[in-house]
């Protein structure tokens, strides 16, 4: 669909009077940036993932067979310069799926990420010094020849909740105390098993906190069961069969059940929520952080695993479920008792404080991330005045 839309994109900025300065893409449209280039336009990349994911494809080129085979094969850690080593356990599915077409295809998005003109990483300083410094600062990784792309952290940017009268879920959480509510939701496509989902169910009713479950229908064993079909068909079904009996009842006073999809922004940012428990989606995890909610991580595919060790390991605003195999429902509710309310996890509660007034601050003027924003502008319009001039 990307590539298809090329031909497009090319004839619609061709037409354009002025000329745009600057092509910004994301991921998965790192192929436009050769027609940015063609056009006289800089081209940016737009990651919204963690700057640890980001060094992946940075160093890519630099990894050889016996590297690649060693981390594969033997579950040696990947050690990329001045980063954290990468875990197999929390690696790309590149190297689970260990097939030659997606090695290809991540090779070509390494190739064309290093042909960028900048690099708008959706983080900040305060969050990932360590990976920062080494994509930027030389005796690293950034020092590497083909890795010369600026890096923009401009994070963090998220959706902002709008007030809604006509959501009943935002009904209920007013009718609920002040931090006193987990939400739970494995973000727009991610989903559950059968036996995983009546797990989750007993647990988080063992656990005795209020919540608000965005639940989708289980589909088989794939994690990513719905990420194609996401907003399409939603289901309207206040008590779904695949939820333990008497579940919706049990629960009616602590607990709304919410099928297919809710306003997560809104739910995250409400003041009854105290608790988050994700799939780890970089974008659900800045959510999470820009409203000092705490999560429990609940990785299920692409680099969730790695976003999962950055927020539990390093920066320490979240507690991890073990994902091999079924989850039990009685680590699920020591999991949520831990957040919510238990001594243990109160370090952390006060570490997502902590980490929302960095967040506040890097992107207020003159913060780390504003300046950096403001870096990028004056660099189109430097280039624009130049290519004003030339013309």
């Amino acid at each position: 669909m990307m590539t298809a839309s090329f031909p497009f994109l090319r004839s619609s900025i061709a037409a354009t009077t002025p000329p745009p300065a600057a092509l910004i893409v994301d991921l998965f449209g790192t192929q436009a940036l050769s027609i940015a280039h063609e056009l006289g336009m800089l081209g940016f990349v737009f990651m919204t993932t963690s700057a640890w994911f980001l060094s992946l494809p940075f160093f890519y080129p630099f990894m050889d067979k016996p590297m690649i085979d060693a981390h594969v094969y033997n579950h040696e850690r990947l050690r990329i310069p001045g980063c954290s080593p990468v875990r197999f356990e929390d690696t790309i599915q590149v190297f689970v799926l260990n097939q030659e077409d997606v090695y290809d295809s991540f090779e070509a998005f390494a190739r064309e990420l290093g042909t960028a003109d900048g690099i708008l990483s959706n983080t900040w300083q305060d969050l990932e010094p360590i990976t920062l410094k080494a994509l930027t600062q030389s005796g690293t990784l950034g020092e590497r020849k083909a890795n010369q792309v600026p890096i923009y952290p401009i994070g963090p940017l998220t959706r902002n909740g709008e007030p809604n009268l006509e959501s009943e879920v935002l009904k209920w959480l007013d009718r609920q105390p002040d931090e006193s509510v987990i939400y739970v939701s494995f973000g727009s496509g991610g989903t559950l098993r059968v036996e995983q989902i009546i797990e989750l169910a007993w647990g988080l009713e063992l656990s005795q906190q209020r919540f608000v479950w965005v639940i989708r229908p289980p589909e088989g064993t794939d994690f990513m069961g719905t990420f194609f079909t996401a907003g399409i068909g939603s289901k309207d079904d206040s008590s779904p069969e695949y939820l333990p009996e008497g579940f919706i009842e049990r629960t009616r006073e602590v607990g709304f059940v919410v099928p297919m999809w809710g306003p997560q922004a809104e739910i995250l940012s409400h003041k009854s929520v105290k608790g988050f428990m994700t799939h780890g989606g970089w974008n659900s995890s800045l959510e999470s952080i820009v409203n000092g909610v705490a999560m429990v991580m609940w990785p299920l595919y692409a680099e969730q695993k790695m976003n999962a060790t950055v927020l539990t390991e390093e920066v320490g605003v979240a507690v991890r479920v073990r994902t091999e195999g079924v989850v039990g429902r009685e680590e699920i509710e020591r999991k949520v008792r831990m957040i919510m309310e238990d001594e243990e996890g109160r370090e952390i509660r006060e570490r997502i404080k902590e980490i929302k007034i960095s967040g506040e601050k890097a992107v207020d003027k003159g913060g780390s991330s504003y300046d950096s924003l403001a870096c990028v502008a004056s660099e189109c319009d430097i280039f624009r005045r130049r290519r004003d001039e030339e013309c």
